[in-house]
């Protein structure tokens, strides 16, 4: 038999410490887990932060394991399933990080959510049920919460940006993001291009300000003025429209550069279907190197940013925060301009 400590064992939390910490009702606790009645934003979010502090779960087995790794890893995308659809920058990403998963027995929970309290939910349960043992942060805003948010429920995690976007969380990504554009815009005047618009994504994402600010730089640093700075959603509808207004202008410009190459392949379509020859009177730029570039007719000029890289340097780095035993990740130290035939001399 084993010695007694003489001290009585330590008492699981329950439903009812909950709610008297939290200041309000255990149905509303229920609620609050559920995601169902009318919680205010507020208190749903004090109730299960409390329950992280105290250690309860509504799932007594996860509660119980909730120190045992689960082997895997959750992405949490916040875009409108028919934006990630069409957008095969996801699927690339999702390939890399797939790529450092699978062979060490870890698996990826995707989950699309439509908006902030949704993914704040999310992260909230995955720490205090124990369901992934870390989660990958995508698609970084100006003033983001959720790397201080994900840090206090001390789930390990990882921003896939740069690092002035990722607080308190280790980032990965390439160095320098504004250096792509900027050999845009050297490619461009080089060619004798001085009106050259921007088709960009929500303003609200970081990566879309780095690379508008580089853009603009860009433009002054070589004696032009940006033509048109548009933003879209990133879906077809949005880049079409975008692009057929650009077209029909009086002063139409003679280059479009645009923020990934889902939208750069509308524009040539928008472009083609207007009459214009590419790169003849119009010249195209894209953003990402994804192999749909490389097939079409014209070939996609195009920022190579490694996105399978990247997602597999991001999958590694959680990893280790997870207490695997890998090799930090090695990464270019900033995107590079890939010339092929949608880009050409400016018509006369």
């Amino acid at each position: 038999m084993s010695a007694s400590t003489g001290q009585p064992p330590a008492k699981r939390p329950t439903i009812k410490a909950v709610a008297a910490a939290a200041g309000v009702s255990t149905a509303a606790v229920s609620q609050a887990f559920n995601d169902k009645g009318r919680l205010a934003e507020a208190t749903r979010q004090r109730i299960l932060a409390t329950a992280v502090e105290l250690g309860w779960s509504p799932n007594a087995p996860a509660a119980a394991l909730r120190s045992a790794r689960t082997r895997t890893l959750a992405l949490v995308v916040r875009r409108p399933t028919d934006v990630l659809g069409a957008d095969p920058h996801f699927s690339e990403l999702i390939t890399g990080i797939e790529g450092e998963l699978s062979p060490r027995g870890y698996g990826l929970l995707l989950h699309l959510v439509a908006g902030v309290r949704e993914e704040t939910a999310l992260y909230q349960r995955f720490a205090a049920e124990g369901r992934v043992d870390g989660a990958l942060l995508t698609d970084a805003r100006a003033d983001d919460p959720r790397p201080a948010l994900v840090a206090r429920l001390r789930l390990p995690a990882v921003v896939l940006g740069p690092p002035d976007a990722a607080g308190p969380v280790p980032s990965v990504g390439l160095g320098h993001q504004g250096a792509g554009v900027e050999e845009v815009v050297a490619h461009l005047s080089g060619l004798g291009h001085r009106r050259i618009a921007y088709v960009a994504g929500p303003a609200e994402l970081h990566h879309t300000r780095l690379r508008r600010d580089a853009f603009e730089a860009a433009l002054k640093a070589a004696g032009l003025r940006p033509w048109a700075v548009l933003h879209t959603d990133f879906t077809e509808v949005s880049a079409t429209a975008t692009t057929e207004a650009l077209l029909a202008a009086p002063d139409r410009p003679t280059a479009i550069v645009y923020a990934n190459d889902s939208m750069a392949v509308c524009g040539i379509g928008a472009a083609q279907r207007a009459g214009l020859r590419v790169p003849d009177d119009l010249s195209v730029v894209g953003y990402d190197n994804l192999p749909l570039g490389h097939w079409l007719h014209p070939r996609l000029t195009t920022v190579d940013q490694q996105v399978q890289r990247v997602g597999g340097a991001a999958a590694r780095t959680l990893l280790a925060r997870c207490g695997e035993d890998v090799a930090a990740p090695v990464l270019e130290d900033r995107p590079r301009l890939v010339v092929r035939e949608s880009t050409g001399p400016a018509p006369g």
